[in-house]
């Protein structure tokens, strides 16, 4: 089965991530591809990781505990949508008190963004969080 998409911002964290995707126009098919993505790293994983015990729910669903069911979908309405939704993205390490600065998590596109110019690397610190309060509230 065939999904492309492009990755255009990512962070990982320790119990989450987010990701801006751009799919190809007039496919907005974010659930296969997710259930892709979730059954190919439940697969891949490293057998040594600990999961959490299934619930009752899990078992009769036949699910691993790696991931939670639902995902947060949101369209992106133009140019400023996407660039705060990309500083939320990169700001995200920094607001769950794992890092000072963008800069210090290695597990994002920030550093693309800085190579590519987009961001300064001292970008994101100080910044003020209420700017991203919009975010996930739509």
């Amino acid at each position: 089965m065939n999904r492309p998409f492009v990755i255009e911002a990512w962070v990982l964290l320790p119990d989450h991530l987010h990701c801006l995707w751009r799919l190809p126009s007039g496919d907005a098919d974010y659930s296969t591809r997710w259930r892709l993505i979730k059954r190919f790293v439940t697969k891949k994983r490293d057998r040594g990781w600990e999961l959490p015990a299934p619930s009752e729910s899990h078992k009769q669903r036949s699910e691993q505990t790696l991931w939670q069911r639902r995902f947060w979908e949101h369209t992106i309405r133009d140019d400023e949508d996407f660039r705060l939704h990309c500083d939320y993205i990169h700001y995200n390490p920094v607001k769950h008190g794992l890092c000072r600065a963008p800069i210090d998590w290695a597990y994002s596109s920030f550093h693309r963004f800085v190579r590519e110019g987009r961001y300064e690397l001292d970008w994101g610190s100080p910044i003020d969080p209420s700017k991203f309060s919009k975010i996930g509230n739509e």
